[in-house]
């Protein structure tokens, strides 16, 4: 299926699916996939844990000067299937996905430098082509030349019930309300920040997979892939 090497580029809303829709992507194809989303929550756990992040107000400052000492990579996880991304060569798959992460890195993202250095490090992992990243604004910054854009989203409450199952799963004290709240709040600090705000390219494809199952968003992928590369 695969003799053109392609980037996907995918973005959308938060908790829609991207990072499931675009693992699966490649696997199925065999191409690298890059979790930008995740990249940022480590940059956010990486204040959190030391100290420039006080009662949910994000320090720019300090944040900025620690970019420097944060070195990202992922490593594949045979058990998973998937790669897992460490910090400075510690494992923080886990950590990364808590709510007080969650509440902190739509302001962490929105900081000029943080995004500065992170695409700087998504366009090098993009360099070799194959593979597929999903993130906020992939499309639009980090890879414009992307031959295939898909812009997700679904409803807000599905978005949150879907989070909130993920979340009760893995043992953590959650209520929908705070889940939803949380989605909302994400949705709009994404949409008007400064810097890369979420938007659709203008080449994009919308996928709405409110309704959608797994497997008819794979088919759906499909019909959109091979029409790019022409088989």
């Amino acid at each position: 299926m695969d003799n053109k090497r392609i980037i996907i580029a995918i973005d959308g809303h938060s908790s829609c699916g991207k990072s499931t829709f675009a693992k699966a992507i490649a696997a199925r194809l065999g191409y690298i996939f890059i979790d930008t989303g995740a990249m940022y929550r480590a940059v956010t756990l990486y204040a959190l844990e030391h100290g420039a992040i006080h009662s949910g107000i994000v320090e720019e400052a300090e944040v900025e000067a620690m970019l420097d000492d944060i070195n990202i990579d992922f490593r594949f996880n045979p058990a998973r299937g998937a790669s897992d991304i460490y910090v400075n060569g510690d494992l923080v798959e886990g950590k990364i996905r808590t709510i007080e992460v969650s509440n902190c890195v739509s302001a962490v993202s929105s900081i000029a430098a943080v995004r500065e250095k992170l695409v700087a490090m998504q366009q090098q992992m993009g360099h070799k082509r194959g593979v597929v990243m999903d993130g906020r604004d992939i499309g639009t910054v980090v890879f414009p030349e992307a031959e295939l854009k898909i812009y997700m989203t679904a409803d807000a409450m599905v978005r949150a019930e879907r989070r909130y199952k993920e979340l009760t799963a893995k043992g953590d004290s959650v209520t929908l309300e705070e889940i939803y709240e949380n989605v909302v709040s994400r949705d709009e600090a994404d949409m008007t920040r400064k810097i890369s705000p979420l938007r659709k390219a203008d080449d994009a494809i919308v996928l709405d997979n409110s309704a959608m199952s797994v497997e008819e968003q794979m088919e759906w992928f499909l019909e959109q892939y091979n029409r790019v590369v022409g088989q």
